[in-house]
């Protein structure tokens, strides 16, 4: 690739026409998992700033001559396809919020982390500030006094997901005395829908919230306080290889372990992706054509696929 190309993608990236798997599983790997030579393979799970930051990897690996492959497998399963080595890298590490899925793979070294995407994240049980400042909720501690505002529940997103399992844990332990709660478990969209429509009616909610999210664009959110710490919370979204990753393919691995993106930035592609429905292979086209040396400074010091320098 000349260096006038590679010069190119921090100035103006078009769309690139690449072709990414079609077909994904949540229960099984890669599809054929051995990895080519000068291609990654991405686990992805449909949250949309991590799609939309894997449509961003796959452009600019594109443009320096690399593959990318990704598939959608929930995060047990795409632990432990990296844990196996039939996946490669995750941008979606989730921490400490995912710490008992992969605690085991960090133990072992089968799975290393390479860097933090986002710092000051959140994912906790949230409630509309209107209701934090009207009935004085802003802790755990204060829900079960208030109980009846909220018929007892916590609304969740899909079973399974370590947010509902945590929340599932708190009742069952009875702490802060919400042993009597529900948790209710759905979908994302689902519960999303539910918290719209009793915001629009003023009506009290307590439900798991995160960000970066859309959410926290829509809404004034309040995070609830957890003086008793039963809550692990989410510090930050790290970036994780497979144990042989980086030494198999050390450009790429650079590159990837050099990625940052704050809050706002990724709330925004969320919101571009799921409210205004715009496809994501513009959303990333459109950012790095809008960022040049941020996309820059991710490409210190990495190698295109024909050796010559990423940045040009």
């Amino acid at each position: 690739m000349a260096s006038r190309t590679r010069t190119h993608i921090v100035a103006a990236l078009a769309v690139i026409a690449l072709v990414v798997p079609a077909g994904c599983s949540w229960e099984k790997g890669f599809q054929g998992a051995e990895p080519e030579p000068d291609e990654v393979r991405l686990v992805q799970q449909p949250w949309e700033d991590l799609v939309v930051e894997n449509e961003i990897v796959r452009q600019v690996l594109g443009e320096l001559g690399y593959r990318t492959r990704v598939q959608e497998l929930s995060v047990p399963l795409g632990a432990q396809a990296l844990a196996n080595d039939q996946a490669d890298a995750y941008l979606g590490n989730w921490w400490p919020s995912q710490e008992s899925v992969f605690e085991r793979h960090l133990a072992t070294e089968k799975v290393d982390v390479a860097g933090t995407i986002v710092t000051g994240s959140e994912y906790a049980p949230a409630v509309p500030e209107a209701v934090a400042e009207k009935y004085g909720v802003r802790s755990l501690a204060d829900l079960d006094e208030k109980g009846d505002l909220f018929d007892r529940q916590i609304l969740g997103i899909e079973p399974g997901s370590p947010g509902n399992d945590y929340i599932a844990n708190a009742i069952e332990a009875d702490a802060y005395g919400l042993g009597d709660w529900q948790l209710v478990q759905s979908s994302t969209a689902a519960m999303l829908s539910e918290v719209e429509r009793r915001v629009d009616e003023g009506k009290p909610i307590v439900f798991l919230g995160w960000k970066p999210h859309w959410m926290n664009l829509e809404w004034d959110l309040h995070y609830l306080d957890d003086p008793e710490r039963v809550w692990p919370g989410a510090g930050g979204i790290r970036t994780v290889f497979s144990e042989d990753f980086a030494a198999r393919e050390p450009d790429i691995a650079r590159f990837l372990s050099q990625i940052r993106v704050d809050q706002g930035t990724a709330s925004t592609w969320i919101h571009q992706l799921s409210k205004e429905q715009i496809p994501k292979e513009k959303i990333a086209a459109d950012w790095i054509r809008a960022n040049p040396d941020e996309v820059r400074s991710w490409l210190r010091g990495v190698r295109a696929a024909d050796g010559g320098p990423a940045a040009g």
